[in-house]
């Protein structure tokens, strides 16, 4: 090629370049905002909220009637599956000083995965009642046929209801709620016991998600399954449209899943984030998303928080944890204000005993702050 046929190819990709970047500014992506960049946040007054020398876990936040509201597990028997598993329901009017609302048990059952929804005036408190001895079920059925999901929910903030069971969960572990219109739906997990594909008279077991809706909160059914293995669990919300966006976790070492389905939410559109989240959360903050959930890194197990930019996972902050840590939860005040909580065995006692407790920070979108918006993967 003669010199000046490479000059006009070097312009023409010049030129070129210079389209797309052009074009990467002035299209907005998903959350309205530049693509290569994130708000920067300050996470302030760590605090730790609640420990009573039990393992506290598996935590939910919301704002409702002007209080916050703060919901986990507490058992005297840790992190397994346990009959004393107790949910407990605290509030405060300010994220900062709690006071006890109730207390939600199932006779016989190990109760976990609390999850808030504010739904028909009322506040419910979700949470999957567990057969404490699964593993010896499905040796004997092909699901787990006693588990099943229940609620307490309360008008006032004052008076709360019995926990109830509700209708049409049986078998599933419900976790995660959010509503639409005159809709509430949950995202419940089962377990099920398959031959192996290798036809050596072995069974393996499947995790299987689905989408549950209801017009009262009590009676439900299931909309659509979205993972027929490896499903776990599944934070969702719902955009001004109706288009369901999630944050699931599955199984082993695989890596956690952003989710999307549009009304009526039969079909899903899959996409593998870059690396495993435990106990994932998902929510709006102002025109944002945000994804947070535990992150295996090489300085431990932590509990991290993610801008989520288009598919996207842009780093925002890493909270105080470690060892067993993770389920957050999130609640804002305004758009560039808000409360996290979480849980977390990185403290221990005064007789040098590692604590497991439930934690709570304030976030603020500062453009003071140092730079966050690093890509993860």
């Amino acid at each position: 090629m003669h010199s000046d046929g490479i000059y006009r190819s070097f312009i023409a990709q010049k030129n070129l370049l210079l389209f797309f970047w052009l074009l990467a500014i002035v299209l907005p992506i998903e959350d309205g905002s530049a693509a290569e960049e994130a708000p920067r946040v300050t996470v302030s007054n760590v605090r730790r909220a609640f420990d009573n020398g039990e393992h506290n876990a598996f935590t939910d936040l919301i704002r409702w009637k002007g209080k916050f509201w703060l919901a986990f597990r507490s058992c005297a028997d840790g992190h397994p599956i346990s009959p004393k598993g107790a949910i407990i329901v605290l509030s405060s009017p300010d994220a900062k000083d709690w006071t006890e609302a109730c207390r939600l048990k199932v006779p016989g059952r190990d109760t976990r995965g609390p999850h808030f929804l504010a739904f028909n005036g009322k506040l419910f408190v979700f949470i999957g009642a567990i057969y404490p001895d699964e593993e010896t079920e499905l040796k004997h059925s092909s699901m787990n046929r006693k588990n099943f999901g229940g609620t307490a929910f309360t008008e006032d903030g004052e008076a709360w209801s019995e926990t109830t069971p509700l209708v049409g969960t049986k078998e599933y572990f419900v976790w995660g709620a959010a509503s639409y219109k005159e809709k509430a739906y949950l995202s419940g997990r089962r377990t099920r016991r398959v031959p192996s594909e290798a036809g050596d008279g072995k069974f393996e077991l499947l995790g299987e998600t689905a989408l549950f809706e209801s017009s009262d909160g009590l009676t439900w059914k299931i909309t659509s399954v979205y993972h027929q293995e490896r499903g776990d669990e599944t934070s969702f919300l719902f955009d001004p449209n109706g288009d369901l966006v999630a944050a699931t976790r599955r199984g082993g070492p695989y890596p956690a899943r952003l989710l999307r389905s549009k009304p009526p939410y039969q079909e899903w559109i899959h996409k593998d984030f870059p690396f495993f989240i435990g106990g994932p959360l998902i929510k709006k903050w102002g025109d944002h998303y945000i994804v947070g959930g535990r992150r295996n890194s090489k300085d431990g197990k932590k509990t991290g928080l993610w801008w989520l930019r288009g598919d996207d996972l842009k780093s925002m902050a890493i909270l105080p944890s470690g060892g067993d840590n993770s389920y957050p939860g999130f609640a804002a005040i305004d758009d560039s204000h808000g409360i996290v909580c979480w849980y977390s065995s990185h403290e221990t006692d005064e007789a040098g005993k590692v604590i497991t407790a439930i934690y709570t920070a304030e976030l603020e979108i500062n453009p003071l702050a140092p730079a966050t918006g690093k890509r993860e993967r």
